[in-house]
């Protein structure tokens, strides 16, 4: 079984020579690149190889070789679960640089990125306690059949692809990569062209932690070319997507080639639900967070926003004044609370989607346009005087854009929240807890909160009904994605 390691990962600047790719262990010289973006000023930081259809099928080949070898399936659960272990601490002992990184690449303030950095390693901690514990189990045949022993195997489905949105490059790669490296995979990880940058340091932290070469390659490139070469290559068995739904059904038509196994989280629309009984002191600033945190580049930011008709008001202008309290700025100002959207493509989209809610009538209570001349800043905005037929409430935005409605009863409230063609997340904030966990029971979201809304982590699974998507990643679930179930029955005598 092969042992060999990669080489450390180059060093980068702005004009210094492109980051290459790993595959099969060894740092690839690219034959082109393309180049990474600071949000917060636009400028080059770094530029990675421009990978294509050929660096996708040298990358698949090198995690087949390793799948088929058994340079990685074949240690037992308990050597695989250290090496996760080893990971998420090298993880941890690297958080302060991997965070100014992800901050600098995503523009996220660095404090905000440091704690998606610990939520990655804490990924990697928490499936190297699940990496000796999948097993098959006994079935018994019945009085009619002692003669037969039945049993199951839970094995690796084979080459995983990997494919990551930019939104949280560093957690979202873990989220993949530790459930499909605790089965036994062999994975072909895709960041999204826009935030590459700490994938690949992940890439060179496994396999310092002692992932063997090959089980981790990072394949970087533009979505329309290697992401789309890595849906559709027949050596891959599964896919695992994040990102627009747009995408995903491009994936879904991309997949049935050789008829690959999907999971895919894709877009939302999400709703948060204030009752008339609901602490307002942590309802409002809840709210905001809900929805503006990333500055709303998050797939299950709260940008529906539905407020019993008592406190409409009073909950409209204290989510508004807490959108024009953040302080925007690049993520290494210490006093940030919000970064700049990603670039100016989604800028232009967010600022379209607003004014396109203000010809279809809604009214801008707060924010509504970009701030600065340096970066993709745009102001948290609060819409009122909207209703479901908008287009500002209906599609995924993907910035801090909220959109308010009055309600005059439960029953409203939830009609109101389930009026989407999403499903991913939700959230109830009463004092009435029996209220609380039936509205929870009746809402069609992936996930609810009651007095929260962002909150989860690794034990607890995620994913959509709907248009969200299939499947779901985190906690225990996330390993069915990466599993096939083989039943064995054995004629005794």
């Amino acid at each position: 079984m092969s042992s060999r390691t990669s080489a450390p990962l180059p060093p980068f600047s702005p004009g210094g020579d492109p980051i290459g790719m790993l595959i099969d262990g060894d740092w690839t010289t690219p034959a082109s690149a393309i180049p990474v973006f600071d949000p917060s000023t636009g400028s080059v930081i770094a530029s990675v190889a421009d990978g294509d259809a050929k660096s996708v099928d040298a990358a698949v080949t090198a995690a087949r070789q390793s799948f088929d070898q058994g340079r990685w399936r074949s240690l037992s659960g308990t050597d695989r679960g250290a090496i996760l272990w080893r990971a998420g601490e090298l993880m941890r002992e690297r958080a302060d640089g991997l965070a100014r990184l992800e901050s600098l690449n995503l523009g996220l303030p660095v404090a905000q990125a440091r704690s998606m950095v610990l939520e990655a390693a804490a990924q990697f901690r928490y499936y190297a306690g699940w990496a000796d514990k999948i097993h098959g189990r006994t079935i018994d045949l019945g009085p009619a059949d002692r003669r037969i022993q039945g049993y199951t195997l839970r094995e690796p489905i084979g080459v995983a692809g990997l494919i990551t949105p930019w939104n949280a490059p560093l957690s979202m790669a873990a989220k993949k990569l530790a459930p499909a490296l605790a089965t036994g995979c062999s994975c072909v990880l895709k960041p999204a062209e826009e935030t590459p940058l700490t994938s690949l340091w992940l890439g060179q932290i496994l396999h310092e932690a002692g992932v063997p070469a090959g089980v981790v390659n990072v394949v970087t490139g533009i979505g329309e070319r290697a992401g789309a070469a890595l849906a559709e290559h027949p050596g891959v068995d599964l896919i695992s997507f994040t990102g627009s739904t747009e995408v995903g059904r491009a994936i879904v038509h991309a997949a049935t080639g050789n008829m690959k196994k999907l999971t895919l989280e894709l877009g939302g629309k999400s709703p948060v639900i204030v009752f008339a009984d609901a602490d307002l002191t942590a309802a409002i600033p809840g709210a905001a967070s809900a929805v503006f945190w990333n500055s709303g580049q998050v797939c299950a930011a709260g940008t529906r926003l539905f407020v019993h008709e008592s406190v409409y008001e009073q909950v409209v202008t204290g989510v508004a004044e807490a959108g024009r309290a953040m302080r925007l700025g690049p993520g290494s100002d210490p006093d940030a609370e919000l970064g700049p959207l990603i670039s100016q493509k989604q800028l232009d989209r967010v600022s379209g989607y607003v004014g396109q809610g203000v010809r279809d009538g809604a009214r801008v209570v707060s924010g509504g346009a970009r701030t600065g001349e340096q970066g993709y800043f745009f102001e948290p905005t609060v819409l009122v005087d909207v209703d479901q037929s908008m287009t500002v409430m209906r599609e995924e935005v993907f910035g801090p854009v909220l959109g308010v409605m009055p309600f005059a009863d439960t029953d409203q409230a939830v009609a109101l929240a389930n009026d989407s063609s999403y499903g991913l997340a939700s959230s109830v904030w009463t004092r009435d807890g029996a209220l609380a966990h039936s509205v929870a029971r009746r809402l069609r979201a992936g996930r609810v909160g009651i007095n929260v809304h962002r909150a989860g982590g690794a034990h607890m699974p995620a994913g959509g009904y709907r248009q969200s998507g299939w499947g779901r990643e985190s906690g225990p679930e996330a390993l069915e994605n990466y599993l096939e179930t083989k039943s064995v029955v054995s004629q005794l005598d």
